[in-house]
């Protein structure tokens, strides 16, 4: 029996099925074999159409299927990882109204910012463990305030996830966890966050009717199955965030765990038992994918938005982009730590949270044009980003947060042994990489979701520890003069 994992990113679409009783990939694929275009018609915005994410699934599905050694009938559940925080909209026929308004978009920052000082921090944090922020209840009033005609033919807003839901089963839904991470779940009361929603002039049938994360949501329809060539009435059994999901794929699931990513953005998210949140929302505290009002498993996350995207940048921009990335590492590598003295500020794309929402762009400081070359860029542009991962991780300790491992798959910037090793010394923390990703993820959280697995250990059978990167006592002293560096610059710009 196997199990459908689809992952619906920014820059790709990614398939994969699972072999349930191995628990190993039987095959995957990806599409486009270039990265997905974002859309920006004005500075520090981002647009992609929801529609391109369905035709994406289809091909990276049919390749899949043409792949593997089974036969349609043996897959008997599907699951759904996605970009998080964006915004989807529809008319009652379905149709998709704007362009998404997707998670690096920063247009509704000053929104939230406006409705923290209005519903006040006390309760904004006591009941919604965050600030409103930039997140999809704000991009939606974005919408209501400078798209009214749009706004007013909206039957169901949702997440990309509920929009690929929508696209399988032909109904609209959301899920606890989705609820969170859009700023619209009030956990006090375990119910629809309607403080913000009266603010925002919100009305509540926009919101999609609400299935479990992990459990039957509907069944691939008609349509559907006509589509992506799969039988109908295959259950759709579990949604989440591409952060949570990433989690669950490392088996990150209880209080004290930790899993990290560095594709597009870079992300750090650790599970608590309690309703933990900071103080000012430089992270950002959502429902794990096992949350439950009785057992609180919240999902403390920490996001830096240009990660995998400087490193792709600063291949693009070098004139490197035909060249794989492992020839990039291995420029990187022939340049001494600190990079001659460069200080890279990877934060150009949008406004960080991490950094209290401003947006202070990306900098190379102390560039010197007869001493510095292409290969010192490269590294100093994985420095940077694994000192901003640290960055971050001192405000987890803030939150009495103390990870001392961290697990991620191997994978986008963990891929690179200057990333890894930069980040292990630095935050004298161990690194250990897994064969999983987030397509893998959801694959296993639609079994767990129709209730294959018995059993933890059963679930995560086929998860194998790769790599593992080591801090070394001896070594730490030399990251840390050079992260103080790097975090004296920042300092200007805060």
């Amino acid at each position: 029996m196997y199990a459908l994992g689809f992952d619906i990113g920014s820059s790709s679409i990614k398939v994969a099925i699972l072999n349930l009783e191995s628990g190993k990939a039987e095959a995957a694929a990806f599409s486009p074999k270039n990265e997905m275009p974002i859309t920006a018609v004005r500075a520090g915005w981002a647009e992609q159409d929801p529609i391109m994410w369905w035709e994406n699934l289809k091909l990276a599905t049919a390749e899949v299927l043409a792949s593997a050694p089974y036969t349609r009938d043996q897959i008997i559940a599907i699951g759904i990882s996605y970009q998080m925080h964006g915004l989807v909209v529809v008319d009652k026929q379905q149709q998709v109204l704007r362009p998404s308004i997707i998670w690096c978009d920063s247009r509704a920052v000053e929104i939230g910012q406006k409705a923290f000082s209005a519903i006040g921090p006390e309760q904004c944090l006591s009941s919604l463990l965050n600030s409103p922020g930039n997140f999809t209840a704000s991009k939606l009033r974005w919408v209501k305030e400078n798209e009214p005609k749009i706004f007013e033919k909206i039957d169901k807003f949702m997440l990309p996830g509920d929009y690929i839901a929508l696209r399988l089963t032909g109904e609209a839904s959301t899920t606890l966890s989705g609820l969170s991470e859009g700023i619209l779940l009030n956990f006090k009361t375990n119910s629809l966050a309607m403080s913000l929603m009266d603010y925002y002039g919100i009305p509540s049938e926009l919101v999609a009717s609400l299935v479990p994360t992990l459990g039957e949501q509907g069944r691939l329809c008609k349509l559907a199955s006509q589509d992506l060539g799969l039988p109908e009435g295959i259950p759709i059994a579990y949604r989440a965030g591409d952060q949570p999901n990433n989690a669950l794929s490392l088996n990150v699931m209880e209080p004290g765990e930790i899993a990290a990513t560095a594709g597009t953005s870079g992300v750090v998210y650790g599970v608590s038992g309690t309703l933990k949140y900071d103080p000012v929302s430089r992270v950002n505290s959502f429902a794990h994918v096992n949350h439950t009002a009785q057992a609180p498993h919240i999902g403390v996350l920490l996001c830096i938005n240009g990660t995998g995207s400087a490193n792709s940048w600063i291949r693009r921009i070098t004139g490197q982009q035909s060249i794989e990335y492992a020839r990039i590492n291995e420029l990187a590598s022939g340049i001494a730590l600190g990079s001659d003295n460069i200080v890279c500020l990877p934060f150009g794309n949008g406004a960080e949270r991490m950094l209290e929402n401003r947006d202070i762009g990306a900098y190379f400081h102390n560039l010197q044009f007869n001493i510095h070359t292409q290969a010192h860029l490269v590294r100093a542009v994985q420095e940077g980003v694994a000192f901003a991962f640290n960055y971050g991780i001192e405000i987890l300790h803030s939150m009495e947060i103390k990870p001392t491992v961290i697990r991620a798959g191997l994978a986008n910037l963990f891929l690179s042994p200057i990333f890894c090793d930069t980040l292990a010394q630095t935050a004298g923390i161990t690194i250990e990489l897994y064969n999983t990703d987030g397509a893998q993820g959801a694959a296993r959280g639609a079994a767990l979701g129709i209730k294959h697995f018995t059993s933890r250990s059963e679930m995560f059978k086929g998860l194998e520890r790769i790599k593992v990167i080591e801090p070394q006592k001896n070594r730490t002293a030399d990251y840390q003069k050079v992260y103080t560096s790097w975090s004296s610059t920042l300092k200007r710009y805060l």
